[in-house]
């Protein structure tokens, strides 16, 4: 019995290699969409932003490289220590490759900076601030759907042209809205415009009467609203309630988008300028994409649950090239291929990591404008890849200097 068992052990002890090869082998690749799925930012990204990644790894096949492509997700309510607390779980225990959308600016620049430490990569396409590929910049940081630069080109941009050039900022009070307010302020006044002042609010605030009241009292013609989400969609009800816009003054809704403009209602929402990076109803490649979606969530994708769907296709799109998931490949193969699908067409990624592509200016229905449900938005112009974003060189990543 003794020399069986002796027989066995060094038979086990000969097998352990190859089944750690075998392991190794068939060990999925995984992806983890770390957002806001139940508080201010629910609609912007959430759970929908979720079901465009499923999308994306199932166009793709459903498995690369031989192995099946796994899928988690969780909220992390707006909380840096959460978000931190969850990232190092999935990296250090549940093997995750790539973190992807992280809603919520001080949320992603914190992920960026931790995924650089683990050496494993992350694409932004819900938080706003333009440092992810400036200041902050990473070798695995990607930023992909839209940034604070382009919508300070793109909204503010429009409205300084249209004769606004004195503004006030409602900002919200954390790192997202400190950057759009200043990339906001920085293209106003390089166009001639004031900033007369600012206020800023806390995250998911319940009343916004004071700031409201500063804002009006500046006598700006813009009062720019440098906030997203619910934040935004409350300034706007009680900014009505306060007839601000009648009494002359014009909201600038900087972060507004598709989910926003539904939440609000067209009668509320109409006139608004907003720019984003995608809408629904703009050719035919966009529409059968949103039909899909729509069936499977019930409501139309808006440019962070698209720009999810791009990222999470790119990166399977480069592991399948490099064949592995090696972050130091896969992010120089990253910033060598085009994109090109739904979402980032004739995009490219720069070497500080950021995608650039075509950002477009729209204007919010009115009612009596509408065709149906969905139907919210007509474009006023594209903003051209080259103009909504700096170029590597500009945009103060140390990486590129």
């Amino acid at each position: 019995m003794r020399l069986w068992a002796q027989v066995v052990g060094a038979a086990t002890l000969a097998a352990l290699p190859g089944l750690a090869l075998a392991q190794q082998a068939t060990k999925p690749v995984k992806i983890g969409i770390l957002n806001d799925q139940s508080g201010v930012y629910a609609d912007y990204g959430g759970k929908w932003s979720v079901e465009a990644a499923r999308m994306a790894i199932a166009d793709f096949g459903g498995s690369v490289l031989g192995k099946p492509v796994e899928l988690v997700s969780a909220d992390h309510q707006n909380k840096p220590d959460i978000a931190s607390n969850i990232a190092r779980q999935w990296y250090d225990v549940d093997g995750v490759d790539a973190i992807m959308e992280l809603t919520t600016s001080s949320v992603a620049l914190g992920i960026q900076n931790l995924s650089r430490e683990k050496k494993k990569i992350t694409m932004v396409s819900g938080a706003a601030t333009s440092d992810l590929t400036g200041k902050a910049c990473t070798p695995y940081g990607f930023h992909w759907a839209f940034d604070t630069h382009a919508l300070a080109v793109g909204t503010g941009g429009s409205l300084v042209e249209t004769g606004g050039d004195t503004w006030f900022f409602l900002t919200a009070d954390y790192a997202f809205g400190y950057a759009l307010e200043g990339d906001t302020a920085k293209y106003v006044t390089s166009k001639g415009g004031k900033v007369l002042g600012q206020v800023r609010h806390p995250l998911a605030a319940s009343d916004y009467s004071s700031f409201l009241l500063q804002a009006q009292g500046s006598k700006a013609k813009i009062i720019g609203l440098a906030n997203a989400g619910a934040d935004t969609n409350n300034s706007i009800k009680q900014a009505a309630e306060f007839g601000i816009v009648q009494g002359g003054q014009r909201l600038a809704a900087l972060l507004f988008t598709l989910a926003e403009v539904h939440g609000l209602g067209l009668q509320s929402a109409q006139g608004l300028v907003l720019t984003e990076g995608f809408y629904w109803d703009m050719d035919d490649q966009s529409r059968a994409f949103s039909k899909r979606f729509m069936e499977k969530t019930g409501r139309m994708p808006n440019m962070i649950q698209a720009g999810t769907y791009s990222s999470v296709l790119q990166y399977l799109k480069a592991v399948k090239e490099v064949g592995s998931v090696d972050a130091d490949q896969v992010s120089k193969k990253l910033k060598e291929m085009p994109v090109d699908d739904v979402f980032g067409r004739g995009g490219k990624v720069l070497q500080n990591g950021r995608m650039i592509h075509d950002m477009y200016l729209f204007e919010v229905k009115k009612p009596s404008e509408s065709k149906g449900p969905w139907d919210y938005y007509k474009q006023l112009a594209t903003i051209k890849a080259d103009q909504a974003f700096p170029s590597a060189k500009d945009s103060g990543c140390p990486l590129t200097q």
